[in-house]
């Protein structure tokens, strides 16, 4: 019964991408047609100055947490508790504590994911090559932890021209007027731009119109193995 039906809906689901090539002509809408569920790899060693046992993350981290900053996985577009959220503050790793935004260089990117233009540091992110999924990305993970906060763009607002695409299982939010440690939010690759309204608000990246009708295709596809599995 399941064979049968993901061959029915196989045709559906081939020519929704075929459309969604055709009007953008780029490989990025392909990144959102990925069931969210099934994306992730395992992480590659690395030395990091902050480390942590896997036992005492999977205790303190919620399993979309893990799954997002050690398996390099990605919550669901439009889901994520800091997409929409407006408030002052600083968003910090979730696994280390590491300060990495402020919230005056996040911006409404219409991806689905919290977006940002600019650093606090300019080390406080690493950058690495991610060539998974057949396709070339810029990874962002945590300087301190190595933890895998999501993915980098150069099709930002100004005046960086930068988008820092993010998990928001990746990140803690700290309001401005609560109690911490102080922390310097200088020294990243670019400044505010003069002009909130005018260049980070207005400011949307392209969403394809026919996301919602390819996610029912595949939500529908996961439910059926789902089922089949269990």
């Amino acid at each position: 019964m399941a064979a049968r039906l993901l061959r029915s809906m196989a045709p559906h689901a081939t020519m929704a991408l075929l459309q969604c090539s055709r009007f953008h002509k780029s490989a990025r809408p392909f990144l959102a047609l990925i069931p969210p569920t099934t994306l992730g790899t395992c992480r590659s060693k690395k030395t990091w100055p902050k480390t942590f046992p896997e036992e005492e993350l999977r205790k303190r981290l919620t399993p979309m947490q893990y799954h997002v900053t050690q398996e390099k996985g990605t919550e669901s577009a439009f889901t994520g508790k800091y997409t929409d959220n407006k408030g002052e503050g600083i968003y910090q790793c979730v696994v280390c504590g590491a300060p990495l935004f402020t919230s005056d260089k996040k911006f409404d990117s219409g991806s689905g994911w919290p977006s940002f233009f600019d650093l606090i540091n300019k080390d406080s992110v690493t950058l690495t090559d991610d060539f998974s999924y057949g396709m070339h990305r810029v990874e962002t993970t945590c300087s301190q932890c190595g933890a895998h906060l999501g993915h980098f763009f150069d099709d930002g607002p100004r005046p960086t021209k930068k988008r820092y695409c993010l998990n928001s299982a990746s990140l803690n939010f700290r309001a401005k007027n609560s109690p911490s440690e102080e922390v310097e939010a200088s020294g990243g690759a670019g400044q505010s731009p003069p002009s909130r309204d005018q260049h980070i608000r207005k400011f949307r990246h392209p969403v394809c119109p026919l996301w919602v009708n390819c996610r029912g295709v595949l939500g529908e596809l996961l439910k059926v193995l789902q089922v089949r599995r269990g």
